[in-house]
């Protein structure tokens, strides 16, 4: 039975209602004091993050678009509740647990009282390990039991999963278990689309608030892929799934709300113009690189003036690469976002001192802000690239890959990312910098990533690709100084030596061969736990928080 049995509204209602608050709390009780067990206080994992103001120039802006972001961040608040929801629960049964002012608003940072850098350990007493499903499951459900069920939605990016009042597993959709916040979301959606001057935006905007209502987003991803002119750009509701870490299915709703940099966006479109040739040069066999990717992809970049919900839990993104939806991105491409505010944030405060410390004197000259911009958009570029349906006809990529496909894709980014930007100088289309400093800072960037832990798709990925880069002789480590060089004449054939094992993975839907190439590359080793402890002593943080807001960016 994949349903409710009742087709009582009220009946349906009141039964979502109690299905949706479902906390992922364990053995949680009502003690509210820090976990005693835990080595780490709460002042130490508050330190584990520093501030960033999120401001745009607002002058650039019309007098509509000042209106519109007021009830775009409506719309983001309402996206923030639901992801409390999917994550944990009951956001004001947990903080009323908590009496600590730090660890309240270090259990907002995580959305939960588990700690997203920390491998997910829990830092209130009383909470056992963080379910891998989140609360997109019932907390005592089985992967047997799952495999197990029939259910043709069972999978649905958009549906939530729960108990019926037998005990039997249902489905609710997202419109349904989170109808008041949808509905709320669509109604400032909708008023910001009468406020738009650009067409693009506005029949985005309207069609993205009815996809709120209906669960039916495609129409307003490929909308989005035909905006083109506009200076406000919103991306909000269920997109990512990396919350969900049984099975990476289940789509976790946050919002980004951006102004454009037209500046810097003039100097990247011509880069996904090219994506088709690229595709062609991959060092795989043709049949890994059959599918061509959409020349309409477009490049840009942007100052983050909001995030909600999914977006800012935990470690922040810094670049966007949308929409998710395979046939979409076969027939459009992808959109490629650059966050630019929160990139110089994230290099100024983190990536520098990392390097100061584990990066080899004589190699830190080729430590720029430039190659961290270009590494993490051709990031962002090359998650156009590859496979997105597995060889045998089954289905997609991230389907037969479950909760491995998400690190995976993020890995093969990173190493085709690197691939691009050495194709691309090798034809002049990239001149800026050099080849090195683009090495460097790619490997500075791995022991930065590394820090947001396992538990993250970007933080396993980035442990994968040190361990196999160790193994290929791609860095050197001098015991003396415990600083790292990279090896120039080793690393171009180590990251295509990755991007085939990655990409023939993705194509051949092998999930036990990934699970073995996850637990195999996946671990920290004695050399990289003394390095991560280095960066720590230094008092370097792990990530930025956002101060954000009307009044921070002046409005």
């Amino acid at each position: 039975m994949d349903r409710l049995k009742c087709n009582s509204p009220l009946f349906f209602s009141l039964l979502v209602i109690g299905l949706v608050l479902q906390s992922c709390t364990g053995n949680a009780g009502t003690n509210e004091q820090l976990d005693e067990g835990s080595e780490m206080s709460i002042e130490d994992r508050l330190d584990q993050y520093t501030s960033f103001t999120l401001t745009t120039d607002v002058s650039k802006l019309s007098e509509n678009e000042r209106k519109m972001i007021p009830l775009l961040i409506e719309a983001a608040e309402a996206m923030d509740e639901v992801f409390w929801m999917q994550a944990y629960g009951d956001k004001s049964e947990l903080m009323d647990m908590i009496d600590s002012p730090q660890a309240s608003r270090y259990a907002e940072i995580n959305f939960g009282p588990w700690d997203r850098l920390e491998e997910n350990e829990p830092f209130v007493e009383g909470f056992g390990a963080k379910p891998a499903g989140a609360n997109f499951y019932p907390e005592d459900i089985t992967k047997e039991e799952f495999e197990a069920w029939d259910s043709e939605a069972k999978d649905d990016l958009y549906t939530l999963v729960r108990r019926d009042d037998d005990g039997e597993l249902i489905t609710v959709p997202y419109h349904q278990a989170f109808a008041e916040q949808h509905k709320l979301a669509s109604e400032k959606l909708k008023e910001a689309a009468e406020l738009a001057e650009d067409p693009g935006l506005k029949e985005y905007l309207n069609l993205r608030a009815e996809a709120l209502l209906t669960d039916d987003y495609q129409e307003s991803d490929l909308a989005w892929m035909d905006m083109k002119d506009n200076v406000i750009d919103v991306v909000i509701g269920p997109i990512e799934t990396y919350e969900d870490q049984l099975y990476g299915y289940k789509a976790a709703h946050e919002t980004f709300i951006l102004v454009k940099d037209t500046e810097w966006s003039d100097r990247l479109s011509k880069y996904a113009t090219v994506l088709p040739e690229l595709q062609e040069g991959l060092p795989v066999p043709d049949e890994y690189k059959q599918e061509t990717p959409g020349r309409d992809s477009d490049l840009n970049a942007y100052d983050v003036v909001y995030v909600s919900g999914d977006a800012n839990a935990g470690s922040k993104t810094i670049a966007i690469n949308l929409p998710n939806d395979e046939q979409v991105q076969l027939q459009k491409g992808t959109r490629r976002l650059q966050l630019k505010n929160a990139m110089r944030g994230k290099y100024d405060k983190i990536l520098v001192p990392i390097s100061e410390t584990l990066i080899a004197q004589e190699q830190r000259e080729h430590i720029t802000f430039d190659a961290f911009f270009g590494n993490t958009m051709f990031h962002e570029v090359a998650h156009g690239l590859g496979i997105k349906n597995t060889l045998d006809g089954e289905g997609t990529v991230r389907e037969a890959l479950k909760e491995h496909a998400s690190a995976l894709e993020e890995g093969k980014a990173d190493v085709l990312g690197l691939y691009m930007v050495t194709s691309l100088r090798e034809d002049g289309m990239v001149s800026e910098g050099s080849i090195e400093d683009n090495y460097v800072t790619f490997m500075a960037s791995i022991f930065r990533s590394i820090r947001f832990g396992s538990a993250s798709a970007h933080g396993k990925a980035n442990l994968i690709r040190f361990n196999f880069f160790k193994e290929q002789g791609a860095f050197s480590y001098n015991e003396d100084t415990q600083t790292y060089s990279v090896n120039f004449d080793k690393i171009e054939e180590a990251t295509n030596a990755l991007s085939r094992k990655i990409l023939m993975l993705q194509g051949d839907g092998d999930y036990e061969g990934v699970s073995d190439f996850v637990e195999k590359y996946g671990q920290v080793g004695e050399q990289l736990q003394a390095s991560l402890d280095r960066v720590d002593s230094e008092g370097i943080p792990t990530d930025i928080t956002f101060e954000q807001g009307l009044e921070e960016i002046g409005l």
